[in-house]
């Protein structure tokens, strides 16, 4: 459950001044919520423990083993029965502790991204998740926010809804205020907001009349049940790749039972043997493999701050070439801090000689910048104020920029309460006006309107500017004067904001007002490893080009030979255009949501895998048509973290970035467990097939078959799953969605690998056999042979570009772990009294020990030997400007 942030409102937003906030008590609502359930369409069926092992019988091999042991136990053949029966309980348990965590890693996910909702408890504006949201519920709605619930509308400004899903209409519907209307069930009505639904522009305070599935939504909820997660890409080729060796492997069961039987070997014998051998050989449980390694995966990103939305997701990461990032807030510390002041006349003045100026011209500037802002401030206790610094005896809550100018104006006396004047009414800021507008009524009863925006819109609209002796003409010549302070405050990194008001239908120009927000210390470290890794970081905002080429030169993202384009100059680009010059593009400035989508789209025609962050409501269908949608954790909104496959907790290009390696990561592990489990299979099916081809005694008995696949096809291949990463995992150049699972050489080194494997055990056994011990002293030797090979391998596939003796052996503790313990099974089988009758195993003399080790070492030293002159892959230790991928290759453009 998430945990309840709660904040004291002594007035609303919405309301106005003075209004108390509406909705119920804390104990009314606890009620309800008993009474009436979850705020939930359908309610996901958890999967119980007992069923997630009682699926671990479901196997249709693990079933044909169990009706083999019943047929044996029927014909008193207990020997065979024991160690079948022993195994599976065995592997079943194995499988179940990993599938549970599977299960409760996906439950948390699932509650972490549950939709919040703001609702007004006990005069408290708390957060809570949308599902206990109950019937009689106040809930705020803004821009960005999902319907939580079915409720008509108390009071709302410029609210208009996306309610495709319920009416198939594309364009947002236009709210009001619930007046004298008493049907509040009704389908489509403009004074009702449905479940479900987004909001895309404005705010509303809202009172819940349906939850769950008395919604619109929850009585069409049959067609909207969500769907299970299918198998990702990853999972479906491994699935066909199950299917075709499962296939090659029944061929050659059916070929050594027939081989069998021709010799003389008992049926029944013969039928376990068969059977043995394709539960060992068959990866039927490769998918399931992949989904617990994508869990734990993500669970470990999840550690650091990048919540993954959807499985899926963690794979794509690692393919990532172009990385499309916001500036505010994601390279920035989002720290506002207003730094410097200009008046109208484009005097500069210091933060800190604004309250002595005792410019009149000013303190309307500040009334301004006071009013245009929703943050909610406080005042500092006196223990923490620095001497001198007036502004630290404040804080606020809210949006960055505007808590910023409300504690710079509450700095030099002016707060929105002694201003003289009350909001009546808010346009709020959004990426097409680029402003904002509150219409506020001073104590006379006149209205006027205070504007903050940028400051080509703002200053384009004024006629006038306001000096100490009132309102001025504002001639084309003094704005031009003024946008070059705007261009020479903005080259040195500072977000500029213009403010005028509207009096006596004039607009008069006031001020400007300078912000600093620094990068993040850790953002050019983050860009340096992207170029390394053979990553693009192209910054997009909606800032004045100047500030975003500052920042973006300041953290490595812009270099000599890279562009900057406006949304203006996006906008006379045809999408061909676009797309030529796409690859040089290093930074957008002042582009909407509209213009992001174009950027993605053109990045994606050169062949790239596109990662996009997010957080306004508009950013959701750019996020979307990314290949890795990424919104921000605390500034994003409902609709682009629904929308989203990563979510970044901390909102820091950092942590996007090590969600890439973090992908890389997990994809090459996947191929680490899936090299080590299939040249095992091809190991174990060489063994017996050749030994039947080769005229010799059965190598091994179904219940020694049994016993490798268990110490040696779970633990050390989840071991291998939880590989750190390598040294050089981000100097690689990024993999292609369409290159094969087995490229670079895999599939060849898994075949031959297995051979090799397959090969020694069978010298194993031709060796002890022929020195004169007995068949069971010779198939235990093999037995050891296959095993400690398969043990020993399992280093080798921590790399796939060093060999057994250059590898980091203590760098996975679980991997040594799981050999440790696999080791002890196999050894506990052959030397426990009890165990060594199970398994009709014997003890080994010095010499045939001697010989298997021998044999199981011999492995990896020829497998070295093969590949010590092999050419390692191609790095890309920097793409630089102009970067991109066009189908199978790489150029510079």
């Amino acid at each position: 459950m998430l945990n309840i942030m709660e904040q004291k409102l002594d007035t609303d937003p919405v309301l106005g001044s003075g209004n108390e906030l509406p909705g119920l008590t804390a104990a009314e609502a606890a009620k309800r919520l008993e009474r009436d359930g979850p705020n939930t369409r359908s309610a996901r069926r958890k999967k119980t423990a007992l069923k997630i092992f009682a699926n671990q019988f479901h196997d249709v091999m693990v079933m044909i083993l169990l009706i083999s042991t019943v047929i044996s136990v029927l014909l008193g053949r207990y020997t065979d029965a024991v160690p079948i029966i022993a195994v599976v309980i065995i592997n079943s348990f194995l499988g179940f502790i990993q599938e549970y965590r599977c299960e409760k890693t996906i439950e948390r996910l699932q509650e972490m991204t549950a939709p919040t909702a703001r609702v007004c408890r006990s005069g408290r504006t708390a957060v809570i998740p949308a599902a206990e949201v109950v019937s009689g519920d106040v809930f705020r709605l803004e821009a960005g926010d999902r319907v939580p619930a079915d409720g008509f509308i108390i009071s709302c400004r410029s609210l208009c809804c996306d309610e495709s899903l319920l009416t198939g209409e594309a364009e947002p519907a236009a709210k009001r205020q619930r007046r004298e209307e008493t049907d509040l069930s009704a389908p489509g009505a403009d004074y009702m907001v449905y479940m479900g639904t987004v909001v895309t522009k404005g705010t509303a305070l809202v009172e819940t009349t349906a939850v769950g599935r008395l919604t619109q939504m929850g009585k069409v909820s049959k067609m909207l049940e969500d769907i299970e997660e299918g198998p990702t890409p990853l999972q479906k080729k491994l699935s066909e790749l199950g299917r075709t060796l499962a296939l090659i492997c029944i061929v050659i069961c059916l070929i050594v039972f027939a081989a069998g039987l021709l010799r003389g070997e008992p049926l029944m014998d013969m039928v376990m043997t068969a059977i043995t051998i394709a539960i060992a050989a068959i990866p039927e449980g490769l998918p399931a493999a992949v989904t617990i390694a994508l869990a734990l995966a993500v669970r470990k990103m999840l550690k650091r701050n990048a919540l993954v939305h959807r499985l899926h997701s963690v794979e794509t990461l690692g393919c990532a070439t172009v990385i499309c990032t916001d500036k505010t807030g994601t390279v920035t510390q989002n720290k506002m801090t207003v730094v410097k002041l200009t008046d109208s006349s484009g005097r500069a003045l210091k933060s800190s000689e604004v309250k002595s100026s005792g410019s009149k011209a000013v303190k309307e500037l500040l009334i301004c910048g006071a009013m245009c802002s929703n943050a909610l401030i406080e005042e500092t206790r006196p223990s923490v104020i620095r001497k001198k610094v007036p502004m630290e005896k404040f804080r606020a809550s809210g949006d960055p920029t505007e808590c910023a100018i409300s504690v710079f104006c509450a700095g030099c006396g002016i707060l929105s309460v002694n201003t003289g004047f009350k909001r009546v009414d808010e346009i709020p800021f959004d990426s097409i006006s680029r402003s904002m507008t509150v219409i506020c009524q001073d104590d006379k009863g006149q209205k006027v309107s205070f504007k903050k925006g940028s400051a080509e819109v703002v200053t384009g609209e004024c006629g006038l500017r306001l000096c100490d002796d009132g309102p001025v003409p504002f001639t084309a010549a003094e704005k031009l004067a003024l946008l070059r302070v705007v261009d020479s405050l903005a080259g040195e990194g500072l977000r500029v904001l213009a403010f005028s008001e509207l009096s006596g239908g004039q607009a008069v120009f006031l001020g400007l007002m300078a912000m600093q927000d620094p990068p993040r210390p850790e953002a050019a470290k983050a860009v340096r490893a992207c170029e390394k890794a053979g990553i693009t970081t192209v910054m997009i905002t909606g800032d004045h080009k100047l500030t975003a080429g500052a920042i973006a030169r300041q953290v490595g993202i812009m270099k000599n030979s890279g562009l900057i384009l406006t949304g203006s100059e996006l906008d006379r680009l045809t999408d061909e255009k676009l797309s030529d010059i796409i690859s040089n593009c290093r930074v957008f400035a002042r582009v909407t949501p509209a213009h992001k989508l174009r950027i993605v789209r053109a990045f994606k025609s050169r062949g790239n895998v596109v990662a996009m962050t997010g957080d306004g409501v508009n950013d959701a269908p750019a996020v979307k048509e990314a290949d890795i949608g990424v919104s921000m954790g605390i500034q994003g909104t409902e609709v682009t973290k629904q929308a989203a496959d990563v979510i970044l907790l901390d909102d820091d290009f950092a942590t996007l970035v090590k969600a890439v390696e973090e992908g890389r990561t997990i994809y090459y592990n996947i191929r680490k467990f899936v090299r080590y489990m299939i040249s095992c299979n091809i190991g174990e099916v060489v063994t017996m097939f050749g030994g039947i081809m080769m005229g010799l005694p059965m190598v091994l008995l179904p219940a020694q078959i049994l016993l490798v696949n268990l110490v040696t096809d779970s633990l050390p291949a989840v071991a291998l799953g939880l590989e750190p990463s390598e040294d050089n995992v981000m100097s690689r150049s990024p993999r292609r969605e369409e290159d094969s699972f087995f490229s670079g050489g895999l599939l060849w080194r898994i075949i031959l690998r297995g051979l090799l494997i397959g090969i020694c055990t069978l010298g194993t056994f031709t060796c002890i056999l022929k020195s004169g011990c007995s068949l069971s002293v010779a198939r235990t030797g093999a037995l050891i042979t296959l095993v400690m090979s398969q043990l020993i391998h399992v280093f080798e596939c921590k790399s796939e570009e060093k060999t057994l003796f250059s590898v980091p052996y203590f760098s996975n503790p679980f991997l040594l772990f799981a050999v440790a313990v696999s080791s002890a099974a196999l050894f506990a089988g052959i030397y426990v009294p009890a165990l060594r009758n199970v398994f009709s195993a014997a003890l080994p003399d010095l010499r045939s020990l001697g010989t298997a080790l021998g044999f199981s070492f011999l492995v990896p030293v020829l497998s070295g030997l093969i590949y010590s002159r092999r050419k390692k892959p191609d790095t890309v230790l920097g793409a630089g400007p102009g970067f991109e991928r066009r189908g199978r290759g790489e150029r510079s453009v």
